[in-house]
């Protein structure tokens, strides 16, 4: 947990852009700008939202220190996924991957999913689980990983 999550999320995001500059733009579709701003839009709310719900509990949303976790956050958004945060990202990346129309960028999004899913989501869920113990793992077993 040494690499800010929205610093990886802007590497990804770099990495889909500088794919797109070497290998052009592979496809187009009717309404592929509209789809990419629903995508865009619908990331940062979902972002923004759970932000707000972390502080609102007046728990750390400090994701370099999951152990400063005060209060575990589980209605809202987080009745439908654990990592509404992460999620946020990934429909931004979605939304570039759109926006840019090449197909090689859908290797990133997995590389990403795999990234964040090993690096961040699973340490931050084992520091989760000594901090809550049993009220986390019950929450994993109601509330999928990602959705």
């Amino acid at each position: 947990l040494r690499i800010p999550p929205a610093l990886q999320f802007f590497i990804f995001a770099l990495l889909m852009y500088g794919v797109t500059k070497l290998s052009g733009k592979h496809f187009a579709f009717e309404f592929q700008n509209i789809i990419s701003w629903i995508f865009f839009i619908l990331g940062t709310t979902i972002g923004l939202v759970a932000v707000f719900s972390f502080k609102k509990a007046r728990t750390s949303v400090d994701p370099l220190n999951p152990s400063k976790a005060s209060q575990l956050v589980t209605s809202g958004l987080f009745n439908y996924t654990r990592n509404p945060m992460y999620l946020g990202m990934l429909l931004i990346l979605i939304a570039l991957f759109l926006k840019f129309g090449n197909f090689y960028n859908i290797t990133i999004l997995i590389l990403y999913i795999w990234y964040i899913t090993t690096f961040q989501i699973k340490p931050e869920e084992k520091a989760l689980t000594e901090i809550f113990g049993k009220d986390f793992t019950d929450y994993c077993k109601k509330v999928r990983r990602w959705i």
